[in-house]
């Protein structure tokens, strides 16, 4: 009796656990591409990471009729931002013309279009314990 006691305590520890180690499920909505060319992405950075390193996170999808909707998922909680690309010749990277300014469209979760790179603080949104959808626009 004591060995199947444990066990039932054992197994109802461990499926708590598992609970707790799941995230949040991030639904990213573009709805007004400006064509169904190439691949768009969705870049999930922190902090310390936003336009330094590599993304935490990553999501890309074809889009089709000018909309898409990409998901990161087990997202913890904290602050994030997420940068997006519309990639229209899906070389990976964003296309500049001469002088400097993109070719492609991008976007971030803050929806802040202002002249120069994107910036933490314009992008940041917070994840809790709730899932999230963001607009984000292109």
């Amino acid at each position: 009796m004591k060995t199947l006691t444990t066990l039932f305590v054992l197994l109802i520890s461990s499926f708590a656990f598992a609970q707790e180690e799941q995230g949040v499920t991030i639904t990213v909505v573009f709805d007004n591409l400006l064509n169904d060319q190439g691949k768009v992405s969705a870049a999930l950075y922190d902090e310390a990471t936003f336009m330094k390193a590599a993304p935490l996170d990553s999501v890309e999808g074809k889009p089709e009729n000018k909309t898409l909707t990409l998901i990161l998922e087990d997202v913890t909680p904290g602050e994030y931002g997420i940068i997006t690309l519309h990639d229209f010749n899906e070389n990976g990277r964003m296309d500049f013309e001469p002088t400097g300014m993109p070719k492609e469209p991008y976007g971030t979760s803050g929806n802040v279009l202002a002249m120069g790179p994107p910036n933490f603080a314009d992008a940041k949104f917070t994840v809790g314990t709730e899932d999230l959808t963001l607009h984000i626009k292109m």
